[in-house]
């Protein structure tokens, strides 16, 4: 132990292994496969690698993993597939550094899923029940989406009822309600999607969204539709496939879905793995078994029995770290001034369509809210015209129009 007063030194090899470490984190090696049988044909998925922004500390390279299942016909989620990317990043400013790209991609995630609704809806979201789980190489198992379906979401249910809507059974006659959960009118077991226009827009596509830090150890990611976790739990998902590439892997777990209960709907599975450049790609380490019904929320990765003392004595915590979660659906919370991302977005320019605007041409976001009190009328960030219908329309404000829908992760 050192004294009050003098610096403690840390032995060059383990700089050295950090510094190293902290290289490989930064690029991953990415390997990802898919697999889907298909009943309605209404299931498409979006997987691209080595995408390239500049940024205002130099070029990133970021990957996009997407899975859209459409419902009552294909139109929104090819539209979603193709067009929900570009708004996303439209709505980041340019010339941010890494961590600024990052912190202001929650924000961007809420203007481009909103975006994409209203412009579908024009022209002709994660949000909906398809899920995305992640396993740690050291065995954690983590939800990284919250599913949207009335049955199992009470805050979502409440949200509806309060705008307006209606949540309820179908009736049969004579009192008899059957299947899950519904909101009415339009009769959508979803409370989020994009291109749902026939509920009174309680069905919003505003997305839930959470950003982790991974580990050194890597993990798997699987991205499925319900035709998977309708059948399967994370435990079965990731276990049937383990050791698999990640096309195998996909391609079992809808095997595996679909031979339980046959083909009901459309089953896709993205799997996804993220590993450090020196680890091979398969098999992954098996996990440790997790209590059922439990998952883990953090893990600290061990060391080896060979690692020497110093590295012991100066080897820093390495855990999945969750930096962002946030799964309201008003955009005057979303948008928030809580974010510490002011400087980083034109005082005059639409939160949602990036629509520049004169000076008082916008209106507040949180003009009619309860913060209207503490904030006032002027205050940004603002909404053109167009988007502050949209707004009003999500809050139950005003009807809305015809039915297509996609819900996406």
């Amino acid at each position: 132990m050192s004294s009050k007063g003098e610096h403690q030194t840390v032995p060059l090899s383990v700089l050295l292994k950090r510094e190293s470490e902290s290289e490989k984190i930064e690029n991953p090696e990415i390997l990802h496969g898919q697999a889907s049988q298909s009943k309605k044909g209404e299931d498409f998925t979006l997987l691209k690698t080595e995408c390239q922004r500049a940024m205002g500390d130099g070029v990133a390279t970021f990957s996009v993993f997407g899975l859209f299942d459409g419902h009552n016909g294909s139109a929104a989620a090819i539209y979603t597939k193709e067009n929900l990317l570009n708004n996303v990043l439209s709505a980041i400013p340019a010339d941010l550094n890494r961590d600024e790209w990052v912190a202001a991609l929650p924000r961007a995630l809420v203007a481009g899923f909103v975006k994409t609704d209203k412009d579908f809806q024009a022209k002709v979201a994660s949000v909906g029940d398809s899920r995305c789980i992640f396993e740690s190489g050291e065995g954690g198992i983590y939800y990284l989406s919250a599913d949207h379906r009335l049955e199992c979401n009470e805050e979502e249910r409440e949200r509806i009822t309060s705008s307006g809507g209606e949540v309820g059974r179908l009736n049969t006659g004579g009192g008899t309600q059957i299947g899950p959960l519904r909101c009415w009118p339009g009769g959508l077991c979803l409370s989020r999607s994009i291109g749902d226009m026939d509920v009174g827009e309680y069905i919003v596509p505003v997305p839930y969204v959470k950003q982790v830090k991974l580990s050194t150890a890597g993990g798997r990611l699987i991205i499925s539709s319900d035709g998977v976790w309708d059948v399967l739990s994370a435990e079965v998902a990731l276990d049937c496939c383990r050791g698999m590439s990640p096309d195998a892997a996909a391609a079992q777990i809808v095997k595996e879905a679909v031979h339980t209960k046959g083909l009901r709907d459309d089953t896709t599975c993205i799997v996804v793995d993220i590993l450090p450049l020196e680890k091979p790609s398969a098999p992954l380490p098996p996990p440790k078994k997790a209590v059922k019904g439990k998952l883990k929320a953090m893990f600290r990765k061990k060391h080896s029995e060979a690692s020497s003392q110093s590295d012991k004595e100066y080897m820093e915590p390495d855990v999945v770290e969750e930096l962002f979660e946030e799964g309201s659906a008003m955009l005057s919370e979303r948008f928030a001034t809580k974010y510490p991302l002011c400087n980083m977005f034109k005082l005059f320019t639409c939160a949602v369509c990036q629509l520049e605007m004169k000076p008082g041409e916008g209106i507040s976001i949180h003009a009619g809210t309860s913060n209207s009190v503490k904030l006032r009328p002027w205050d940004g960030p603002f909404l053109c015209s167009t988007c502050q219908e949209k707004k009003e329309a999500m809050e139950g404000k005003r009807p809305s129009g015809s039915r297509h829908g996609s819900d996406s992760d």
